[in-house]
């Protein structure tokens, strides 16, 4: 029996890739597909936003034309895998052509005709089109925005608008768009999507401003900062079925959403305790440094230390106190103790204080250790108190992260969803409610000064 391999990602499964597995079949007898992983396809920096990949796996089993069906999970698993199915045929299609030579040494290497006119690429901009994101500020983050959504299929940064005319103009010419500084209707009636990325008191503006124009909205962290706020934007977005999501890119990274899985599997047992912590240490003159604009360690990390907390414990949280060390008018430091009826949990903020940086989640069959820095989760381990169970994790964090949030945005607007289990609406709610008890000053308490 001559046994053929083929792989590919098959994202909205065509004609053409239909010809390739027929053509691939008729080289032997029995075919082997193996489709890409999603994590896999990050790995390359392909984040497309339509089809998972048990999606593709069930399309590639409907043509009939595949015998058995495989995942492609790491780099070199082509070899490994020519050798355990005993292989006599690798097929590929002729874009490819000499790029797959070295399994000559493992099996046949085939290169197929690809069908003309039409790829995966096209059919995207076709069924999906090509979403113009217009990016509020011209900042730190937003500067990093761009060259994150090039890796995610149907989407094209078109757009920028800033007060500041010159800021708007030099951003503009960094990245070859469009720089709106002084009218933002005009701006809002370029894009599709707005991505807000400005000063924290603006949020809840610009992004009401944005749904209120039909745009669909992702918003920097900290979203707003009272929950009624937050609730009022999140209500008018469903209601008008656009898409609002809160940039918080650790909520949406390949590790962490593995964390919070594992965790709620049962793996450390009951989770009786979750500790965060995040900090950096700032110069003056700075924003986080002016209270006037809504500056200190809590507006300013409480909402990424917070979303950990509460996706792993949830939102019905008990009781909650703040312990914080001021100067000039600003938290330099915060604790925030959160409790539940069955957990404890704590984060410590800094923005002129110095902490460890990482998460721990305690458990009463072991405890989940993620270390510094935890946001940009990509290891952690599941220890026990036999050691010899213990389990290391390692995963991919690519570029600056912020590509995981713009790929669940973007899959959201395109598939018609206007929630994310990844971090859902109540949440974000929550944490904006516990952000905006802090700034009223509720069960808070300055540490003395020495």
């Amino acid at each position: 029996m001559t046994k053929v391999i083929t792989y590919g990602t098959y994202d909205l499964l065509h004609q053409g890739h239909i010809n390739l597995l027929r053509r691939a079949k008729e080289l032997g007898d029995y075919l082997i597909v193996g489709v890409t992983s999603d994590s896999f396809d990050r790995g390359r920096g392909k984040l497309n936003v339509r089809n998972n990949v048990l999606e593709r796996v069930e399309a590639v089993k409907a043509t009939g034309y595949a015998d058995e069906v495989i995942i492609e999970d790491y780099l070199g698993q082509k070899i490994d895998d020519i050798q355990r199915y005993d292989v006599d045929i690798f097929a590929i299609g002729s874009d490819w052509e000499g790029k797959f030579d070295y399994l000559n040494e493992y099996c046949k290497v085939v290169y197929l005709p690809r069908t003309e006119g039409i790829s995966s690429s096209m059919l995207r901009q076709q069924e999906e089109g090509v979403f113009r994101i217009g990016i509020v500020g011209s900042g730190r983050i937003a500067k990093r925005f761009v060259p994150e959504a090039e890796v995610v299929s149907s989407v094209k940064v078109s757009a920028v608008f800033d007060p500041n005319e010159q800021n708007a103009k030099d951003f503009a010419k960094q990245f070859g768009i469009k720089a709106f500084t002084d009218n933002l209707d005009t701006f809002l009636a370029e894009v599709d999507a707005v991505y807000v990325a400005s000063p924290h008191l603006t949020h809840y503006q610009y992004t009401k401003q944005a749904l209120h124009a039909g745009k669909h909205v992702l918003c920097e962290i900290p979203f707003v900062l009272s929950s009624s706020q937050a609730k009022e934007l999140y209500d008018y977005a469903e209601a008008h079925n656009l898409v609002l999501l809160e940039a918080s890119k650790t909520a949406y990274c390949p590790a962490f959403c593995r964390i919070t899985t594992l965790v709620k599997s049962g793996v450390i047992g009951d989770v009786v305790d979750v500790k965060t912590s995040l900090s950096k240490i700032v110069s003056p003159p700075t924003r986080e440094l002016d209270k006037s604009q809504a500056g200190g360690a809590m507006n300013e990390h409480a909402a990424l230390t917070l979303m950990a907390i509460i996706k792993i414990l949830g939102t019905n949280y008990c009781g909650v106190d703040f312990h914080s060390k001021m100067k000039d008018g600003v938290d330099i430091y915060t604790k925030v103790n959160l409790n539940y009826p069955h957990a404890t949990s704590s984060a410590t903020l800094g923005i002129g204080v110095k902490t460890e940086g990482n998460m721990v989640i305690s458990g009463t069959m072991g405890y989940v250790y993620v270390p510094a820095p935890w946001w940009l989760t990509s290891f952690f381990e599941i220890r026990y108190e036999e050691q010899s169970k213990n389990k290391k994790f390692f995963y991919s964090y690519d570029g600056d992260g912020l590509r995981y949030e713009i790929q669940e945005f973007m899959s959201m607007i395109v598939n018609r969803r206007k929630s994310s289990y990844k971090l859902r609406r109540d949440e974000s709610v929550a944490i904006a409610g516990i952000i905006e008890k802090f700034n009223n000053k509720i069960n808070w308490n300055a540490l003395a000064s020495r």
